[in-house]
């Protein structure tokens, strides 16, 4: 009876060691007698008691640190370069087993990679540069882990910083810039100012000249009018002197015009005048 006991413990115990449990974020790696044999996926799985073990690998994006290092530029300035590097695992197998401590080998590859990108260039160069580096090492660092079974994601520079002397030589320089440019548009405001104020005197000129031709033109309509139809009326008028000095009557009609100059208005009828020749 003590011996079935310790049979059926040591069955339970020998049943527990071959059930394993794989994370969602985790592949399984069976090896079997010191050979890869197979991938688990996430879940439970069965393995061969004491002849399997299980090498777990995260297949989340990791991130790794750069740590700081001194690059020489082109123009030889010395500057304080780091960055960060984001891998995502893509065959767990190349993982475990073509390279033996990948963060070791990214970061030093990068920092390799660092120095000869940034060597290439001057320092300007590398300050404005900024996005064209991180694509340059993400693709020679993406093309090298590609056999590692790592995909590099992401690269970014986190700082890039020269010598303090050089810093505050560029501080003065961009303080100079900005003085100069506000400078510029103080000038173009003024400049700006002096036009709108010389075009609203020109606009303001013009229109006062319009109202002055305007002004002219009535007044010399207004004297063409009527200084020319009184002249017309007064040689109407010796006419019809010339007329009624020979004739014995003379008809006036009620609203000509010799009725306005004669003062005759509240006549509004024919009226026939005799008149006698002298002997």
């Amino acid at each position: 009876m003590t011996f079935l006991i310790i049979l059926l413990v040591l069955f339970f115990l020998t049943l527990a060691k071959g059930l394993v449990v794989i994370r969602p974020y985790e592949k399984g790696l069976v090896i079997r007698l010191g050979r890869y044999h197979s991938t688990l996926p996430a879940g439970l799985n069965f393995i061969v008691p004491f002849i399997d073990s299980v090498i777990r690998v995260d297949m989340r994006e990791q991130v790794i640190n750069v740590s700081p290092q001194q690059v020489i530029t082109k123009d030889n300035v010395s500057v304080l370069v780091d960055a960060v590097i984001y891998t995502k695992v893509v065959d767990p197998v190349k993982a475990e087993f073509e390279v033996e401590n990948f963060e070791v080998a990214a970061t030093t590859l990068a920092q390799t990679t660092l120095r000869n990108l940034i060597g290439d260039k001057t320092l300007d160069d590398t300050l404005v540069a900024r996005d064209t580096l991180n694509t340059a090492l993400r693709e020679t660092l993406d093309e090298v882990t590609h056999n590692w079974g790592v995909k590099v994601t992401r690269v970014e520079l986190k700082r890039i910083d020269p010598p303090e002397d050089i810093t505050a030589a560029m501080s003065k320089q961009m303080k100079a810039e900005r003085e100069k440019r506000a400078a510029i548009l103080e000038a173009e405001g003024i400049k700006q100012s002096n036009i709108l104020t010389a075009e609203g005197e020109k606009q303001a000129a013009i229109l006062k000249a319009e109202g002055e031709a305007e002004a002219l033109r009535k007044v010399s309509e207004a004297a063409e009018k009527y200084f020319r139809e009184r002249p017309e009326v007064l040689k109407k008028l010796e006419v019809l002197q010339t007329v009624l000095a020979k004739n014995t009557k003379f008809v006036i009609p009620a609203n000509g015009e010799v009725i306005n100059l004669l003062n005759l208005d509240g006549e509004k009828k024919t009226t026939v005048l005799p008149r006698k020749n002298k002997a």
